[in-house]
């Protein structure tokens, strides 16, 4: 760990904080949020400025998997609340044996399980697809005509989204961001983790990503999205409200593209394109979206 990095310095005040030793820390991965491994096997999480109570929800979401028996990343016991350092949220984490991302059955067979089980006393709130949209939009580097276009989509989705009229169905926990690199598989057991964006909504909302990977990217193969959906029990796409999901998404992933070509520009032609596809520009799906590295 280079001691002199503003990341280091931050994770040596959080660990300082949770009386976790910080040196010899290796950086996992730098993004949104940045991951550490710690001595010890243990894993530190430092998240993104004002986000506290988004980290406690990832703390109630794994200890509630944990008393009923499904496989999840692991909390330590101490400290047991994320800890506030400059302003971001800490939290600390037993680290995993070495694992691969899930396939698209073994991702099917746990969302299954999660969506089965009863909600946690006292809620977890609802599902908000939007988050965070309004502000990447704002600060897309995009002339004044297409971030109105951008604008306007949002808020016809936004429309489109309350005539869904979902909260007269009842609601399962949803993970919220269910892809195959959120399905850490070991040698024996497949765990979920990530739970920022878990909440309370339709379960079609988590098989939407896949179906998205399929009928958008391109990159599902057709037998392989046909073993997800029978390891699931079903197709969202056959759900008269997936179109407005499926949109929802698509808009999502063109504003983080939007985002991260802010701070990588290798990143701007595909920004540039999803937003294009978007605006009718490129005929009918799939329109060959490339994930970002």
């Amino acid at each position: 760990m280079d001691c002199r990095s503003p990341a280091a310095a931050l994770l040596a005040e959080a660990c300082a904080v949770a009386g976790r030793p910080s040196a010899g820390a290796e950086l996992i991965r730098a993004g949104e949020n940045t991951l550490w491994r710690l001595p010890g096997g243990v894993v530190a999480r430092i998240g993104r400025p004002g986000q506290l109570h988004v980290a406690e929800r990832e703390l109630t979401v794994a200890r509630w998997l944990h008393r009923h028996r499904v496989p999840a990343v692991r909390p330590l016991g101490h400290p047991p609340v994320p800890v506030a350092v400059r302003g971001r949220p800490a939290t600390f984490w037993h680290e995993l044996p070495p694992h691969r991302p899930g396939t698209a059955v073994e991702l099917a067979a746990a969302l299954r399980r999660l969506h089965g089980l009863p909600p946690p006393e006292g809620g977890l709130g609802v599902l908000d697809p939007f988050v965070r949209l309004p502000e990447r939009i704002a600060a897309a580097a995009l002339d004044g005509p297409d971030r109105r276009r951008l604008h306007d989509r949002l808020a016809d989705l936004r429309a489109a989204w309350r005539e869904l009229a979902l909260p007269a169905r009842p609601p399962h926990v949803v993970h919220g961001d269910a892809w195959s690199g959120n399905l850490a598989v070991t040698a024996t057991t497949a765990h979920l983790l990530d739970f920022e964006r878990t909440a309370l909504g339709p379960a079609e909302w988590d098989l939407t990503t896949t179906a998205v990977g399929r009928h958008t990217f391109g990159t599902v193969p057709p037998r392989t999205y046909a073993a997800f959906c029978a390891a699931y029990g079903a197709d969202v796409t056959e759900w008269p409200g997936y179109p407005v999901l499926r949109d929802i998404r698509e808009l999502r992933l063109t504003c983080y593209a939007l985002q991260q070509s802010g701070a990588d520009p290798r990143h701007r032609a595909q920004a540039d394109y999803r937003l294009a596809c978007l605006f009718g520009e490129h005929g009918p799906r799939p329109w060959g979206w490339t994930a970002l590295d």
